[in-house]
């Protein structure tokens, strides 16, 4: 039996595990993939608090599954397939089952994060990381009096288009559809934007480069000279496991107080998979604590 189960080993999942450990709670962290979640995606991080030289993502979470262990922090690499809560004589227990083993805890922060839904166009993948980007706050200021091109018609897109736009000579807006979706105020400063190129009915078939993207491929075969991509075609939360057990809001995000308790007793959630996440590391790691913190309580006093 442990007192708390952490799924995700991402900033939120990891710095719970430190917290937790750290005070004292008998902690297991599950993930299915290499500790470090999606920022490891990150060629360049330069705005996490007390880092004052450029990281790459995969160098900024280098140590801190080293560091949750320091405290006792066990980490393992399984997969969870089914969380279960059971609640027997007003005491709170939940079972969560990999294809391995099956874990008792008296409370669980799931912190599986969301996914950036990819467009699909070819070398996108490969590109990751190399000039392909999911994260304009993240990544935007390395295109400085750059040029770079936006993918998607929502009111994301547009919003990170705009602020690329502030940041980068020239943004090329592509959309497959022949009008955005985004809101009409949102549309009009976009317009009205005078380095924002915008291609309708369009969609990027590949993306060329050789460390690096340097030009990406249309579908009516144009050839745009670009330095970097930035796609916004939706997030997929990451919430199959709670998905009919907690409330979630329309967007599938999981509801939280200001304790990142959800709606079930002894079920905490941090990271991006929670309601009004802003999807940065620095706020991930910051859930955590707090979901740690208040998972702990609950610990002690159920």
């Amino acid at each position: 039996m442990y007192d708390i189960i952490i799924i995700g080993a991402g900033a939120a999942g990891l710095s719970a595990g430190i917290y937790a450990s750290r005070l004292g709670k008998k902690t297991l962290i599950l993930e299915k993939l290499n500790p470090g979640g999606q920022i490891t995606l990150s060629s360049e991080i330069e705005n996490y608090p007390g880092i004052c030289e450029v990281k790459s993502g995969i160098e900024l979470m280098e140590c801190w599954p080293q560091q949750a262990k320091k405290f006792g922090c066990e980490i393992k690499s399984e997969e969870v397939t089914k969380l279960v809560p059971s609640f027997e004589f007003h005491v709170t227990k939940w079972k969560i089952k990999t294809p391995q083993n099956e874990y008792e805890a008296k409370a669980v922060i799931i912190a599986t994060g969301s996914t950036p839904k990819k467009a699909g166009f070819t070398g996108e993948t490969e590109f990751t990381g190399k000039g392909v980007s999911y994260c304009a706050v993240c990544d935007g200021f390395f295109y400085r009096n750059r040029v770079v091109a936006v993918v998607g018609g929502g009111d994301s897109a547009l919003e990170e288009a705009l602020y690329l736009s502030e940041i980068a000579k020239k943004v090329y807006l592509i959309h497959r559809r022949d009008k955005f979706r985004a809101a009409p105020q949102t549309q009009k400063r976009v317009f009205e934007k005078e380095n924002i190129e915008i291609i309708l009915e369009n969609e990027v078939k590949e993306v060329k480069g050789n460390q690096f993207v340097e030009k990406i491929e249309l579908k009516n075969g144009k050839i745009l000279d670009v330095d970097g991509v930035f796609v916004f075609v939706g997030m997929k939360v990451n919430n199959e496991l709670i998905k009919n057990l907690a409330e979630l809001n329309e967007k599938g995000e999981v509801k939280v107080d200001l304790n990142m308790k959800t709606s079930l007793n002894g079920l905490f959630a941090a990271g991006d998979i929670r309601e009004n996440s802003v999807r940065q590391v620095v706020a991930a790691a910051g859930d955590g604590a707090v979901a740690a913190i208040n998972a702990v309580k609950f610990c002690e006093k159920d």
